[in-house]
């Protein structure tokens, strides 16, 4: 797949060399030549990384990177900066660039920069996928503890949101009240199995009855399951 990258850079010859450039390493690019209209086209666009110069019209390029950042906080930024302009490195990385290159640069240490930053970036991606369980459209994330369904945020409690987990690690499998309360609240649990039941029916109210399909299900005489459809 392609990958996107914008180029916000008021000096024109600079900005087509590097454009040029991009185009022949396989890359698709648009150049924005100030810092609102950079703004305008990252809001619009879908972008893989930002190659931002920090001396810009209209709005500098600390200020676009601190707006990216309040909404974005993924995307590869590398600030394009003046040869001595320390100041500027030390307050782009700390508001959130993840590189920068002086003025002027060789384009092959540039072109060197954006690989690092997409090969880091595609890592990152890689394990907050593994961090995140589905079932249907409901997600997961064990990191963060976002439980989302169809775009809505549930909140759970630690209990309800660690039986969720075990419940979403095994799904397709029917689970007796004994396997989960030895894995949900831990081998010296000597409580009434019934507080299955009882956390299930509170997951129950949050996960599944707000919405039209449910994906906890009652194995009757067994457990529980969790599966994407009935």
């Amino acid at each position: 797949m392609t990958q996107n990258i914008l180029i916000i850079e008021d000096e024109e010859k600079i900005a087509r060399v590097i454009s040029l450039e991009l185009e022949y390493e396989g890359y698709q690019s648009d150049i924005a030549a100030s810092g609102k209209e950079g703004l305008e086209l990252f809001q619009k666009g879908n972008w893989d990384l930002i190659l931002l110069d920090v001396m810009l019209p209209e709005l500098n390029g600390m200020e676009v990177l601190r707006r990216i950042r309040s909404t974005d906080t993924y995307t590869p930024v590398i600030l394009i900066t003046a040869r001595d302009s320390v100041v500027d490195k030390v307050n782009g990385l700390d508001q959130g660039a993840n590189d920068y290159i002086t003025k002027p640069f060789q384009i092959e240490e540039l072109l060197a920069r954006i690989r690092a930053c997409l090969r880091t970036n595609a890592i990152y991606q890689k394990e907050e996928e593994e961090e995140q369980l589905q079932a249907g459209d409901l997600t997961v994330n064990e990191k963060t503890r976002d439980v989302i369904r169809r775009g809505e945020a549930i909140e759970l409690t630690p209990r309800e949101f660690d039986l969720l987990v075990y419940l979403l690690r095994n799904k397709q499998q029917v689970l007796n009240r004994e396997q989960i309360l030895t894995n949900v609240w831990g081998f010296d649990y000597y409580g009434d199995t019934n507080v299955v039941d009882v956390y299930v029916r509170y997951l129950r109210r949050k996960v599944d009855y707000p919405f039209d399909t449910p994906l906890i299900h009652t194995v009757r005489g067994v457990g529980y399951t969790l599966k994407e459809q009935a």
